[in-house]
């Protein structure tokens, strides 16, 4: 039924669907691991943002109560931020030389069209030329003005 409402449902193969239920599988086996690892780890810690007693010369507390669960998902989700970054920076200038290679593609793309419309229109000489001698016989058109010198 899922399938009928859906039409790249309808569209995917056997390997296709049993990924999908796969890659779903994992998010509820991680979403439980997650669930439980916050059940475990209820109790507040103290997290402080300077060492030892440095705090004080700023003035205030630079201290906060939480879960510890909080504690050890915030500093998965920083680190998993900190390679997304760390990735994106890396892989700039291969985006960069697709750009310029996309910029010259469509370039070349452009250029290709402007030849065909030229070369298709029926103006074009070339093509006039060609289509001339078609209709006329080339013995009745020859001239010796224009004919090539033999060869020596």
């Amino acid at each position: 039924m899922a399938a009928a409402l859906v039409p790249a449902l309808a569209d995917a193969g056997p390997l296709e669907n049993w990924m999908r239920y796969l890659r779903l599988l994992f998010v509820m086996v991680l979403a439980l691991v997650l669930v439980a690892v916050a059940l475990a780890n209820r109790g507040a810690v103290t997290l402080s943002l300077f060492p030892a007693n440095f705090g004080q010369y700023l003035g205030g507390d630079w201290s906060l109560q939480v879960p510890l669960f909080l504690v050890i998902l915030g500093a998965f989700g920083l680190g998993m931020l900190a390679g997304l970054v760390w990735e994106w920076l890396r892989e700039a200038h291969i985006r960069r030389e697709a750009r310029l290679r996309q910029a010259r593609v469509d370039q070349l793309e452009s250029e290709l069209s402007h030849l065909r419309r030229r070369h298709a229109a029926p103006e074009d000489d070339v093509l006039a030329v060609l289509d001339a001698p078609a209709s006329a016989p080339a013995s009745a058109s020859a001239t010796p003005a224009t004919q090539l010198p033999a060869t020596r």
